[in-house]
């Protein structure tokens, strides 16, 4: 039996044979694609390769990619672990042609694999083709021979024009094209039927195989338009061609899953449960603690929104599973050891991260743990309580995720198991503003970027901030111009720059280009296409056209800032990790002329200490005043060299290795000559930013140093103000604190024999009803919210029987109401429910439990009359009480 390990590197091993580059998975948190939640498809890594946007060294790639579909549009989270095929977490194995190869080849290296290499039986493949793409079908009939009853023909079966589960759109627009698909035959005795007849859903013939045939641009319009360098990108999910490999039927049936059930098996009942071989609840812990782990290793963790809220969603959904056959403790954290021994090989990032990777889940459960019990037991209770119906109301949906920490699907999933559905409006309408969950686009939009097709530009700005250029292109509000006049905005694209375009989190510069009577003012650089400059900015003087030749100098001074931040950010990187630990990851910076703004993977904020410590290790280094190396090398010889590539950043086979001081990254940004031009650093700021994610703005040089010189300003103000020398401000404003907390606990005090007082003149107030109950309701101004709820509980404690609503008004608009019912008469008056209906009555709003409610308002001259409303309404209330 072929196991998963094997058909992995088999099927890349192969792709290699065949002249293709072995590419590492990227990432399943795409963080340069603010489009995607998660990596869903093995392409989302060459995306802009597709688009025209970014270059490679190589014209053919295969990969093994790490996906997650547990968010946004792409999400089969509900189904996983009732289906054979559903999981949160896979690998796509693909192969790629960027205007190499096409159909032929991309036909016969598939056909070639499953059935030489993995040895498929020719006869049980089946494969499907868009019904107007002729060739692939002649390529499969005539040179591949495949039977014409076993090449199925599918058309615009979705109900539009190339609306077809055989024709692929990257987006509304864009690149598209046909695709051809190839099935595994199950045989007869399984229910189901070919692709395209009504019987397709069966579980007979599985598809395997994807080819995508990228070979138009769609626009605006939906018309076609042939691409220039037709592409390919295939997709073959290895659990799938696992389970064919392996004569199984469900991928859990598969080795990786085997194992991983054994393993859940043991965790649940160690933790004290009584699992069931076989069962959905292990199937879903077994596929669970996959996406976790690998989401947790990318540096998110478990939080209220985005790619945080997903993780949180899947642990607690494991989790419950587990609750479900008797686990009372944390589990799904000793699951990490099979998993890494499943997966650690092919993924060595799940080894180096094991012990956060636990860390992460069992802080997660433990909380969730705290609340379980009472949430299962509050949801237990509500569909026992359904007496026959179906639907369970959102207002309970609403209160288990408010209250216990219970997502929506969560609840859901508890419910589907005993044929029950959720009332989702009712939940949306009582979450209200309070709702914070992850959307996703789903889909590729290409940037609206400018239309190029000529020489590229050679930079030169690592050496040069002044150089002689020829004007190869210009363009105005979005489209080729011949020529840019005085006033005009625009972009020029040079042939050869001293610029630094925009990459890597480093801005891009400004300058100005200057010629015979012409001043252009460069206001940013970008790259138009991998190695094409585009200079945007406008025209100060004169005029600019296609093929002049211009002086191209950059502003030095913010170039030179720039630099120095750039370089103080590869060592605040390396001092971050020495600090906090390996697990600290850069998630993203931008590095322009006033600061360094640098966000890593790390799960708490940083310490006073721990700040102190980075800045000490970071001015160390620049003391040093180190000579920067910067070489050309290969990427393998770089990374054997000790250099650091950031995860999930696009590298060619040659790559620029540049030592700042201690630090050794690869880098194509701009850096100082020696450390010590830096300076000085400091960290001005640190917070969060996402789940997991912390944000570090870092300054330097005359900014570092203007901002050292605002702070000690500000606490010469404060010494001022609090009257001590700057010395002694710490613990002049600690004695003025517990002044503060002294007068207040006087204040209290006063405020509390004031209500004792208007308590008892408020009681003698109070109308006596026919019930024997007390009833009082009545303004009194000068109170804050503490001694209205003060005065209320005397009330009650003095006349035991009382229906109390008091209002006081503060300045001419702000109404502030406080209710109160003796437990006695709760089941005749509910505090909250009046309120709530006197609160609208003066345009205001709140709540609060039957005993006590709490409201504000602003209508005060409506004031008078709602409260002798109240009064009238609530004598008829009692007078019917029992």
């Amino acid at each position: 039996m072929m196991k998963s390990a094997e058909i992995r590197q088999q099927y890349l091993k192969f792709f290699e044979s065949k002249g293709h580059t072995i590419v590492a998975s990227s990432p399943v948190v795409p963080h340069d694609d603010p489009t995607l939640l998660f990596a869903n498809a093995g392409m989302n890594q060459f995306k802009d390769v597709f688009l025209g946007f970014d270059k490679r060294p190589y014209s053919r790639a295969t990969t093994a990619q790490k996906c997650i579909r547990a968010g946004g549009k792409h999400n089969d989270l509900e189904n996983v672990g009732y289906t054979a095929r559903h999981h949160t977490f896979f690998e796509m194995m693909g192969n790629f042609s960027f205007g190499d190869y096409f159909k032929q080849d991309a036909i016969k290296f598939a056909w070639e694999l499953l059935t030489t290499v993995f040895k498929l039986p020719p006869e049980k493949l089946l494969v499907t083709v868009y019904a107007e793409d002729d060739e692939a079908y002649d390529i499969w009939a005539k040179q591949v021979g495949v039977p014409a009853d076993r090449i199925v023909r599918i058309g615009d079966n979705k109900g539009a024009r190339y609306a077809s589960d055989n024709f692929w759109m990257m987006g509304d627009t864009g690149p598209c094209g046909p695709c051809t698909e190839i099935f595994y035959d199950h045989g007869p005795e399984v229910a189901g039927g070919p692709p395209g007849s009504p019987e397709e859903d069966g579980d007979r013939f599985i598809e395997i195989w994807n080819i995508v045939f990228m070979q138009y641009n769609r626009d605006e319009s939906g018309e076609l338009h042939p691409l220039p360098r037709p592409s390919v990108d295939t997709g073959m999910g290895l659990e799938r061609v696992a389970a064919v490999l392996q004569h199984v039927h469900s991928n859990y049936e598969i080795d990786l899953f085997v194992n991983l059930l054994a393993a859940a098996a043991k965790v649940v009942q160690d933790a004290g449960g009584t699992p069931e071989t076989g069962s959905p609840s292990l199937k879903v812990i077994a596929d669970h603690i996959r996406a976790c782990c690998f989401t947790i290793v990318d540096g998110v963790v478990p939080g209220n929104e985005g790619r945080g809220y997903v993780l949180r969603r899947i642990i607690r959904r494991a989790v419950r599973h587990g609750y479900k056959m008797g686990a009372r403790q944390p589990f799904l954290y000793s699951l990490v050891p099979a998993l890494v021994k499943e997966m650690g090989e092919a993924y060595p990032e799940l080894k180096r991260d094991q012990a956060r990777i636990e860390e992460v889940l069992k802080g997660e459960e433990s909380r969730f743990f705290e609340t379980i019990a009472n949430g299962m037991s509050l949801l237990e209770g509500a569909l026992a309580g359904l007496k026959g119906k179906k639907v369970l109301d959102g207002e309970t949906a609403f209160r288990l995720h408010d209250t216990y920490g219970f997502p929506l699907d969560l609840t859901a999933d508890v419910c589907r198991e005993r044929g029950v559905t959720v009332d989702e409006a009712g939940f949306e309408t009582a979450m209200a503003h309070q709702r914070e969950q992850a959307r996703a686009a789903g889909r590729f939009k290409g940037a609206s970027l400018l239309e190029y097709d000529g020489e590229t530009t050679r930079f030169v700005g690592y050496d040069e901030l002044s150089a002689q250029a020829r004007v190869l292109a210009l363009y105005h509000d979005g489209k080729p111009a011949q020529e840019l006049k005085a006033g005009d905005e625009g972009v020029v694209v040079l042939d050869v720059s001293p610029f630094y375009a925009e990459s890597g989190g480093q801005v891009g510069d400004q300058g100005h280009l200057q010629g015979q009577g012409l001043r252009f003012a460069v206001s940013d650089t970008q790259k138009i296409q991998a190695a094409v400059w585009g200079h945007h900015g406008r025209v100060e003087e004169g005029s600019l056209k296609v093929g002049d030749t211009v002086q191209a100098q950059v502003n030095t001074a913010l170039r030179q800032k720039t630099t120095r931040n750039h370089s103080a950010t590869h060592l605040l990187h390396k001092a971050l990790r020495q600090v906090l630990g390996d697990h600290v990851a850069q998630k993203g910076s931008l590095v322009d002329p006033d600061h360094t703004r640098f966000d890593f993977s790390h799960n708490k904020p940083m310490t006073p200490e721990e700040i102190q410590a980075v800045e000490a290790i970071v001015n160390a280094e620049i003391r040093s005043n180190t000579a920067t190396v910067i070489r050309q090398m290969s990427y393998d010889e770089a990374i054997a060299a000790g250099a650091m590539a950031l995860f999930g950043e696009k590298y060619g086979d040659v790559v620029r290795v540049v030592d700042v001081a201690d630090t050794r990254e690869l880098c194509g940004g701009t850096h100082v000559a020696r450390s010590g031009e830096i300076g000085v650093f400091k960290i001005a700021s640190e917070g969060g930013v996402a789940a997991g994610i912390r944000r570090v703005d870092g300054l330097t040089g005359e900014g570092a140093l203007a901002w050292i010189q605002q702070q000690l300003a500000t606490l010469a103000e404060v010494a001022a103000a609090v009257r001590a020398p700057v010395a002694e401000v710490p613990a002049r404003v600690a004695q003025l604190q517990t002044q503060v907390k002294d007068l207040g606990r006087e204040l209290d005090r006063v405020k509390a024999s004031a209500a004792s007082s208007q308590g008892q003149n408020l009681a003698a107030q109070a109308t006596v009803l026919p019930c024997g109950a007390h009833l009082l309701v009545t303004r009194v101004d000068g109170m804050d919210a503490k001694a209205l709820r003060a005065t209320v509980d005397q009330l009650k404690d003095q006349l035991k029987s009382l229906v109390v609503v008091l209002a006081s008004v503060e300045g001419n608009d702000k109404i502030q109401l406080v209710a109160g019912v003796t437990p006695d008469l709760v089941n005749t008056v509910k505090a909250g429910e009046m309120l709530g209906r006197v609160a609208a009555q003066v345009g205001g709003k709140g709540g609060g439990k039957p005993d006590f409610a709490m409201a504000g308002g602003n209508d005060v001259a409506a004031l008078e009359g709602v409260l002798g409303m109240t009064h009238e309404r609530l004598v008829q209330q009692l007078a019917n009480r029992k």
